[in-house]
């Protein structure tokens, strides 16, 4: 009986080394991967004004379907809305039986296979030998967070480019500007109450 992995679609099989797959081609051409993943997030960044007068929740549906076809072609991506292939030498690691997304378990098999699927390359073996070919494939050192399954299906493209193109940040302060002004408008509204109560008081309540 298979263990599907996270957000695995039902009955699909795991990939075999011995053939073809263009997850293990898009390892192997990993620098180039890189570069236009690169590319692709530099556009999106620049058309975030674009995006933000269209609507970002608008976009995130039309968006998402069309990263899942371009991403489960190329690296299996299982659309868990925190892409880490550029961290991970192009190698998705939601593609892992067990979900490991800071590399491999100890139970990897003497030619670099599954421990849970004999004829499937370790995730994380070909995640190293991607990374080596990469300009930023140091990266892979850094630890990922913990998968939050509440972004499942999300568009991990529209995510990055409102981060980083100042999106986030923007609404961040405009938020904390309002509760900000909220509270001190509350503030003033007490501190009027209480000197109309106190000349109240000392007038005897005559008006």
């Amino acid at each position: 009986m298979r263990t599907p992995a996270a957000f695995e679609a039902t009955g699909k099989p795991p990939r075999d080394a011995k053939k073809f797959a263009l997850r293990f081609w898009a390892i192997r051409h990993s620098a180039a991967m890189e570069r236009i993943y690169h590319g692709v997030e530099w556009t999106l960044v620049k058309l975030s004004p674009l995006f933000t007068a269209i609507g970002w929740d608008r976009l995130e549906k039309p968006v998402a379907k069309v990263e899942k076809l371009v991403k489960s072609s190329l690296f299996d991506c299982k659309m868990c809305g925190q892409c880490a292939l550029s961290s991970t030498g192009m190698s998705c690691p939601m593609n892992c039986p067990k979900g490991l997304r800071n590399g491999p378990c100890g139970g990897v098999r003497a030619n670099g296979n599954c421990e849970v699927y004999a004829d499937m390359p370790c995730v994380w073996v070909k995640a190293y030998e991607g990374s080596r070919n990469m300009a930023g494939g140091s990266a892979i050192e850094v630890p990922q967070a913990p998968v939050d399954h509440r972004l499942k299906g999300q568009s991990s493209w529209l995510s990055v480019a409102r981060e980083k193109s100042g999106y986030n940040a923007r609404i961040a302060a405009e938020k904390a500007a309002a509760a900000a002004a909220a509270k001190a408008k509350a503030a003033a509204e007490k501190s009027a109450a209480a000197a109309k109560s106190t000349a109240a008081a000392a007038s005897g309540g005559k008006p």
